[in-house]
């Protein structure tokens, strides 16, 4: 039967099984604060791993960017080096310049003889301060003439070109002539080229004209101590008809000069390439020097400089056996006021008689214990190392050991 005084079945079974609202409400808010507080501990570590991982980042791009302007200055000087060196150590390698002859025209001659030899001063200052030709490098000088087919300079024949070189002060210090001619064409063959080229020659496209090249010097050498700052170029004949004339002059390089002339790319890597490695040596080297304060420890360089300082070795030996000797002076004098007593006091033990029969002297009484031997005694002197300060008085029937510092704890 259902009695009316029982719970109803109901509402009872309803909150064994699932709970109250509140219950049930309080615990929903707690797993919601269990997720809370566990996305915000992960969404901290992310926070905290991103700012670490953005902070490296940061360093490497800057130590990056660092690197990389070090890296490209090191370049530059290096690049500016191997220019500097090949224009202070290369001298100039071809000069030309224009030959203009001049000659006296005040005889009574006729139209094809002239009055005198055609001359011409050639200076060898470039820019009015440079010499063409460094000193005891070897040149090929050569002297080329534009002169025309014209029947004088056929009927010329031979002639002579005479060159000498002076100094400052107007000193020859070398001279020499050579000889040249026109190269000799047949009547037939000037025919047959006027025929073929003439509708060039009527133009003015090309002339009737040779250009004689004549090598004055094979391989001049200027010296140091008499510079050539010119020469004086004469064409030794009357009778020579010439359009132009040009001067040249060409190194013959040897040795180191060679290779950076004929192989000028391989030559600049080369340069640039030992002048990189070099500067990145010292940059390392000083990086080093800043940053471990170089490349031998302290201790290492600290050991070799007393090992290599006799002297001060020497006065610490003197002042050890000095320490030794006053230790050793201090211990013969008090020996009888330590083991006089403790002697004594075992052999009347041994013998069965009191301490009465045997009293003690004076100066072997132990001293106060609230006296802390403030004055000292008489016999003792203090040597400045503090031994004597914090030494104990052995009692009667006690045996002391000692431990003397020894001259090795000194150095």
């Amino acid at each position: 039967m259902y009695d009316h005084r029982d719970p109803p079945p109901g509402p009872q079974s309803q909150g064994a099984e699932g709970g109250t609202p509140d219950q049930t409400r309080t615990r929903r808010k707690s797993g919601s604060d269990t997720i809370i507080s566990t996305m915000g501990a992960v969404l901290h570590w992310v926070h905290d791993v991103a700012s670490v991982t953005l902070l490296k980042a940061r360093r490497t791009l800057l130590q990056a960017a660092i690197l990389f302007c070090v890296l490209l200055l090191l370049l530059w000087v290096s690049i500016f080096l191997y220019g500097s060196f090949y224009y202070s150590y290369m001298p100039t390698v071809s000069f030309s310049t224009p030959v203009h002859f001049f000659y006296t025209s005040d005889c009574d001659a006729s139209e094809s003889v002239l009055c005198s030899f055609p001359t011409a001063n050639i200076s060898f200052i470039k820019n009015e301060r440079d010499q063409v030709m460094a000193y005891g490098q070897p040149y090929r000088v050569s002297l080329e003439l534009e002169m025309p087919e014209s029947p004088v300079n056929e009927k010329l024949g031979m002639f002579m070109v005479k060159m000498s070189c002076y100094t400052k002060g107007g000193k020859t210090v070398s001279s020499v002539g050579r000889s040249t001619m026109l190269h000799y064409r047949s009547s037939l063959l000037q025919s047959l080229s006027t025929l073929l080229f003439s509708p060039f020659f009527v133009t003015g496209m090309a002339e009737q004209k040779q250009l004689i090249e004549v090598e004055l010097f094979s391989e001049y050498k200027t010296n140091a101590f008499q510079p050539s700052i010119g020469a004086v170029i004469e064409i030794m004949s009357k009778r020579v008809q010439i359009y132009s004339s040009q001067l040249r002059i060409h190194a013959y390089f040897t040795g180191v000069r060679y290779v950076l002339y004929n192989f000028p790319l391989t030559s600049a890597v080369i340069g640039v390439a030992t002048n990189f490695a070099f500067l990145s040596a010292i940059v390392l080297f000083g990086y080093l020097q800043f940053v471990w304060g170089g490349l031998l420890p302290p201790e290492q360089v600290r050991v070799r400089v007393m090992m290599g300082d006799n002297t001060r070795i020497q006065q610490r030996r003197e002042d050890a056996r000095k320490r030794m000797e006053k230790e050793n002076s201090q211990k013969d004098l008090g020996a009888p006021q330590v083991i006089g007593p403790v002697t004594e006091a075992s052999d009347a033990r041994d013998n069965g008689t009191g301490a009465r029969e045997f009293p003690a002297r004076p100066s072997e009484v132990a001293d106060p214990p609230g006296d802390n031997n403030k004055e000292g005694r008489p016999g003792e002197e203090d040597d400045g190392s503090g031994v004597s300060e914090g030494r104990q008085r052995p009692q009667e029937g006690e045996t002391t050991l000692r431990q003397r510092p020894g001259a090795w704890m000194s150095l």
